[in-house]
């Protein structure tokens, strides 16, 4: 059987991630199993998720993924670099046949240039001196700025979010020496964080916004996922701007100290005393963003260093790959993929949470802080939601 792997977060699932499954399986065949390694309750944006990981899983089982794996906390919330290489590189070990992503320009030789580009030594000491002598400019346009010097208008291509991660899983892929062939998959609808025009897709960030406003979004989002977050939000699970979980984190914030800041991933550059001093000087979330941001720090990376901080996320946790994959659902195709290459993964496959306690150690520890996030993130949730904690250790693997 052959397997497609795909990285998301489907925050939430809507028809442009079943435009992408149902082209994923074209370009493989009609018996490839779809795999996809899934962003915990935390994203890369450095956000709660609207729902829980486990939600989300089984909204994507139920619009024709076939097997959905958990990525672990630290690569939900590390760099496009890291998050990229964990994903890739756990897929990987479970010896997927392609990796399948969205991009802007659905082609593949572009990006495979910037890619190989962006893996040489040479360019990315180009890039560090660049930022040195600008010290105003982000790594993203940096980058940027440097690959315009070799490949021309080419460049112009890291401008765009999804081509962005495509280059990143290339990299990952070309890095690791994977034996992978990518599918590139033109992105549907409105761009990232956009407003779709008509009748359009819509992206995941106009429908949160929609969720906020009260919206109806039947019409984004596929009818097996909607059922899944109807009974969500019926049950009181449903994360809107959520008040409760801003002040738990403002609460963990403030009990930290400037240490604590200091042992952040990517806090370089005197990062960590600067989002420590906003902290003790605004008021809420937003409010220390701001103080702390420049051109140099995007939002996203200051919103991932405060989910650290509270988590307990430190600097070198997503260095290497994901030392095992956790199975948060799966169906009848997934299940057989499962058995076929279960012998064959250069990873364990976690079925049951309890036998993580029977790997290494390090194992044990990675999956409880991934627990304790779950529990942090459950704060949130209303009474009628409300969650004993634990429920990482007692949930099996959905069946769909």
């Amino acid at each position: 059987m052959k397997a497609v792997g795909i990285v998301c977060e489907y925050n939430p699932f809507h028809r442009g991630h079943l435009w992408q499954l149902q082209a994923s399986r074209e370009a493989a065949g009609e018996n490839a199993a779809l795999v996809c390694a899934l962003s915990g309750d935390f994203v890369q944006r450095g956000e709660a998720a609207v729902y829980s990981k486990f939600a989300r899983a089984e909204a994507a089982c139920r619009c024709g993924a076939d097997l959905v794996l958990e990525l672990p906390l630290p690569w939900c919330l590390a760099s496009a670099e890291r998050f990229a290489r964990g994903a890739v590189g756990m897929l990987g070990a479970l010896g997927v046949d392609f990796l399948s992503f969205g991009s802007e320009t659905g082609e593949l030789a572009p990006l495979l240039k910037l890619a190989e580009l962006a893996s040489e030594p040479t360019f990315v000491d180009s890039v560090k001196r660049r930022m040195t002598e600008e010290p105003n400019l982000s790594f993203a346009a940096a980058r940027e700025r440097e690959a315009e010097t070799v490949l021309g208008s080419t460049a112009a291509l890291l401008a765009q979010p999804n081509n962005i991660l495509a280059v990143e899983y290339l990299k990952a892929i070309r890095e690791l020496s994977l034996p992978m062939q990518p599918i590139a998959v033109r992105r549907q609808g409105s761009g990232h964080d956009k407003q779709a025009v008509g009748t359009q897709v819509r992206s995941a960030s106009e429908i949160r916004q929609r969720l906020a406003a009260g919206e109806n979004i039947e019409n984004d989002v596929p009818a097996p996922a909607l059922a899944v977050y109807a009974r969500e939000k019926d049950a009181g699970r449903e994360q809107i701007q959520s008040r409760a979980l801003e002040t738990a984190m403002l609460s963990r914030l403030l009990l930290l100290d400037e240490a604590a800041f200091e042992t952040l991933p990517d806090a370089s550059d005197g990062l960590g005393r600067r989002l420590y001093r906003a902290i003790r000087e605004q008021g809420d979330l937003p409010g220390i963003w701001e103080a702390a941001r420049s051109k140099r720090y995007p939002l996203a990376r200051l919103r991932r260093l405060c989910l650290c901080a509270c988590l307990g996320v430190k600097a070198g946790m997503a260095e290497d790959l994901p030392p095992y994959a956790r199975v948060l659902a799966v169906n009848e195709r997934g299940r057989a993929l499962l058995r076929e290459r279960s012998g064959e993964s250069a990873i364990p496959i976690l079925t049951r949470p309890g036998a993580v306690r029977e790997l290494p150690e390090a194992c044990a520890a990675l999956f409880t802080l991934g627990a304790k996030a779950h529990d942090f993130y459950s704060l949130a949730y209303g009474e009628q939601g409300r969650e004993k904690p634990g429920k990482d250790w007692r949930s099996t693997p959905l069946l769909v």
